[in-house]
């Protein structure tokens, strides 16, 4: 009993947290148009060196072994993370702004960098792949997140792409985004895409008559660029899926960060564990149904 009460008190401890990160943020996000959340050239440009120095990093890393992130991780934690993958389990982790020992600063943004994995069991490589380059589909596949989606053009294995995204946590976001992405096969086994926002811009007032786009880098800064790294690999009877993302996005003023930067930041994480999530979903084969089996029957 003593542990059920504890265990009730951090549970209502951690609702009050986040009701008060919700109202500071609700406050910071409701200011006047006098303030708004500006993207600034020096903070793009940071931002842009150290996506820069991971791009180069990911494109030498993915011509040798280990090959997935949790490979690389200690003997123990590589079991653990392997049989929770196994129980189509989520593994996810927060990674450091640190690029081949040198720590990369970007001033008036927060930079949010994480990886995560799915295992698909039974699928092939080749329809994973296929799955993740049917931008047209995008809306369907990663419903309600993205809430549009076209291939603007292909050119062999370079993509143009346009995507809707569609965020509701306290406060409802709506940002269209264009998109460049490159694949490549690195083996039979392996393939390999990375792609980055080249231009973002929220949409006020949404699905209604008067939708229209607020100025690039002018508004309330849930997402200004957003680049993203993903692996492949066909083993174990099935394709494991992952993704990696590092989001750009609005600086929190510091007398508000401690409240604010916890529940900002699980908003990126939530937001990749729903796309692996949903890849793993569309991309599982579909239930064998027995020769015999009678209509209706399972």
């Amino acid at each position: 009993m003593p542990g059920e009460t504890r265990g009730a008190m951090q549970n209502a401890s951690l609702r009050i947290l986040r009701i008060c990160a919700a109202a500071a943020l609700a406050a910071l996000l409701a200011a006047p148009p006098a303030r708004p959340a500006e993207l600034k050239p020096e903070t793009l440009a940071a931002f842009d060196r150290y996506a820069a120095a991971r791009d180069a990093q990911f494109d030498e890393e993915t011509q040798h072994d280990p090959f997935l992130w949790i490979d690389a991780q200690p003997p123990a934690k590589r079991a653990a993370y392997y049989n929770q993958l196994q129980n189509q389990g989520v593994v996810i982790e927060q990674l450091g702004r640190t690029i081949n020992g040198k720590k990369y600063d970007v001033p008036d943004g927060m930079v949010h960098h994480w990886v995560g994995t799915v295992f698909v069991p039974g699928a092939k490589l080749a329809t994973v792949v296929g799955l993740v380059e049917d931008y047209d589909h995008h809306s369907k596949y990663f419903a309600p997140d993205v809430a549009r989606s076209k291939l603007l053009s292909r050119d062999g294995n370079h993509f143009l792409v346009y995507l809707r995204f569609h965020q509701k946590h306290i406060l409802s976001v709506t940002v269209d985004t264009w998109h460049e992405a490159w694949y490549r096969a690195p083996s039979p086994t392996r393939e390999v895409s990375r792609s980055h926002i080249t231009r973002a811009q929220e949409v006020e007032n949404p699905g209604t008559a008067d939708e229209k786009l607020k100025p690039e880098g002018d508004d309330r800064g849930f997402i200004w660029r957003m680049n993203t790294y993903w692996k492949y690999e066909e083993k174990d009877g099935g394709t494991y899926v992952q993704c990696e993302s590092i989001t750009l996005s609005r600086e929190i003023p510091l007398l508000l960060k401690p409240i604010i930067e916890p529940f900002i930041t699980s908003v990126p994480r939530e937001s990749l564990v729903g796309v692996l999530t949903h890849t793993r979903t569309a991309a599982l084969p579909a239930p064998a149904v027995p020769a015999n089996a009678r209509p209706g029957e399972p």
